[in-house]
């Protein structure tokens, strides 16, 4: 968008407050040290009250190449991406020109004073700050300058907002772990900037900070690290993995919580993370592991998904569980690997070949991170099935505000598992027969002391007993009872969160990180525009039955997804079938950002526009 064509907005300091309800962009090059100032800034904010969210966009190549973090705050506590901002903070000359053009009109334009530019708005807020010569003044090892210019913004930042500097250095207290001569160094910068700021600039916009208490109780956390913690707390014994982005921070963090949560009395390690040769050998060794009893996972993102089709299916059809995170990017092929989708769907869903359907869960924030983190082992263990947890970028990498994880109080279900005392009181055993009519055999773990226990684990034909076969009549018996076991899946996965809108003709429904824009262009419609709608969210599938009442509720239900294929969209056509069908609308994006309320209220507004002109003409 050109300067031309923004509403133009005088910046002046009597215009009425913006408080807490603005966002901050800062532009800044990828390896500089940026993301120690942004995050310390982002806590600070939180430790505030105030409500905040933080995303950051980051190249994936090579150090140097651009780098934008964007913190959002919302006194009302919305949290997805704002698609402008007010607040611009420039470091970076090779972006200087484009993030001067997106600055929202009567905004902000905070920069580095060594950047040259054509300062031709007149609608903004200019701010030039020496970054340079302050952190030269005061980080004496030169290796170390460059990092200390991005706590010159801080400093300014706090200076000209109102940002408490005990809140700042409390935050860097937290990000160094206590180590004084870092937290000190830092904040003599900080401390310094904001001094600076106080006697040379003069304050001309309307931005600024004031304590609130909306995040008392609240915990900030990326949802890597809360899948690592639920999967600690449910009891992993076992992970091997292959380093990808964006999926790499939670085996880092499996790695880093479980010597603290999971050793036995004697200090040793009860569980084992392994880096595989690739992702392949990854999940052949989460399989293995899940046969023998473990409680087994990895994690990884689409091209790894790609290369463990064969061992998932082969998990499916000899029905061995087992938990993959796929913490999903833009494809495809190499695609965009540092930007968000949720084009992992279809996919994942039906990953291997032949007829075959995985169980998958889809968490929308860090706590059904953790909630799923331990959930995932259970059903797994229960459908005796892999089990997939889709998370993406953006609920995986950046830092949401949440509340406290809570604990699993009810004991591992490790699903139907005899011993032998079991095997002897039954004295017979068929580990693919299905006794129950849910679809779910019985099985045996390699070691049970009994001489009925042991069988052929099979990825071939096999009959109940898992014999060999390739007789058709075994062979469709079989799958029709795991025909029978998805079926119980659909009844026991974490079923939808639904919102019901007396009223409401039109509704929502999505999945995962679009649900922050989702919720908040619900409020936009309603309070702008008189719309009121109600929401379903999918945090499962198989799809849940409830759903389609759902849809037969309302006139039209858009179905808001991060992908180019309406792969969700898809799926929903698929299950609710026959006259429900129509009632369904396709309301996908997919450009590598996460999505937007105002993206999600103008597509709803259209189309309900051309849904009136339709019924107008007829």
């Amino acid at each position: 968008m050109a300067v031309s064509d923004l509403q133009v907005v005088q910046p002046t300091a009597e215009r009425p407050p913006m408080v807490n309800t603005f966002a901050i962009m800062v532009a800044t090059k990828n390896g500089s040290g940026s993301q120690t100032a942004n995050t310390v800034l982002l806590r600070a904010l939180f430790k505030m009250g105030i409500p905040v969210s933080g995303k950051n966009l980051f190249p994936s190549n090579i150090q140097g190449l651009p780098t934008w973090y964007t913190i959002r705050l919302s006194a009302d506590g919305f949290t997805a991406r704002r698609p402008r901002s007010e607040i611009v903070v420039a470091m970076n000359p090779a972006t200087a020109i484009e993030d001067y053009q997106h600055v929202e009109s009567g905004g902000v334009f905070l920069y580095a004073d060594d950047i040259k530019l054509d300062l031709n708005r007149k609608d903004l807020s200019h701010y030039p700050v020496p970054a340079k010569a302050i952190s030269t003044k005061y980080e004496k090892d030169a290796r170390l300058r460059s990092y200390a210019a991005n706590m010159v913004y801080v400093g300014v930042l706090a200076h000209l907002l109102g940002i408490s500097l005990e809140e700042l250095e409390s935050a860097l207290n937290f990000h160094f772990k206590h180590k004084p001569k870092p937290v000190q160094s830092n904040m003599q910068i900080i401390r310094a900037s904001a001094e600076w700021a106080a006697q040379n600039l003069t304050k001309t916009d309307p931005f600024r900070v004031e304590r609130m208490n909306k995040t008392d109780g609240l915990i900030m956390i990326d949802g890597n690290t809360a899948a690592a913690l639920g999967a600690i707390y449910g009891g992993f014994t076992f992970a091997a993995w292959y380093p990808i982005t964006p999926a790499t921070s939670l085996a880092d963090a499996l790695t880093a919580y479980a010597p603290r949560l999971r050793t036995g009395p004697d200090g040793k390690a009860t569980y084992a993370i392994i880096q595989a040769e690739d992702e392949l050998a990854a999940l052949g060794m989460v399989i293995g592991a899940g046969w023998a009893g473990a409680r087994a996972m990895t994690s990884t993102s689409g091209p790894g998904i790609s290369l463990m089709a064969e061992f998932a299916g082969f998990g499916y059809y000899a029905e061995i569980p087992a938990v993959i995170w796929d913490i999903q990017r833009m494809g495809p092929s190499t695609g965009l690997p540092t930007r968000v989708s949720q084009g992992d769907v279809l996919k994942v869903y039906y990953l291997g070949h032949g007829d075959c359907k995985h169980v998958c869960l889809l968490p929308a924030h860090p706590a059904e991170c953790f909630e799923f983190g331990w959930k995932a082992f259970d059903l797994a263990e229960r459908l005796q099935t892999p089990v997939f947890v889709l998370s993406d970028l953006d609920i995986g990498m950046n830092q949401w505000m949440s509340p406290p994880f809570e604990y699993p109080e009810q004991p591992m279900d490790r699903g139907k598992v005899l011993d032998a005392k079991q095997l002897d009181e039954l004295g017979s055993f068929a580990r693919y027969k299905d006794v129950d009519g849910d679809g779910i055999p019985y099985r045996t773990l390699p070691g049970t002391p009994h001489p009925l226990a042991a069988y052929f684990t099979r990825g071939t034909g096999h009959n109940e007993k898992a014999g060999y076969s390739e007789r058709p009549d075994d062979w469709v018996k079989n799958m029709a009872r795991l025909g029978r076991k998805f079926e119980t899946a659909r009844k026991i996965v974490p079923q939808p969160v639904v919102q019901e809108v007396e009223g409401a003709r039109i509704a929502f429904i999505s999945y995962g990180s679009a649900d922050p824009a989702v919720e908040e262009a619900r409020w936009r419609l309603e309070h702008h525009h008189q719309i009121k709608t109600s929401y379903l969210r999918i945090r499962a599938l198989p799809l849940a039955d409830s759903i389609k009442d759902f849809v037969a509720a309302h006139d039209r239900v858009y179905v808001v997804e991060l992908n180019t294929d309406a792969q969700m969209y898809q799926l929903l056509r698929l299950h609710v079938g026959g006259e429900l069908e129509v009632r369904l609308r396709a309301a996908n994006w997919s450009d590598g950002l996460p999505l937007t309320a105002r993206w999600v209220t103008s597509h709803v507004l259209q189309a309900e526009q051309a849904e009136a002109e339709k019924e107008g003409s007829k």
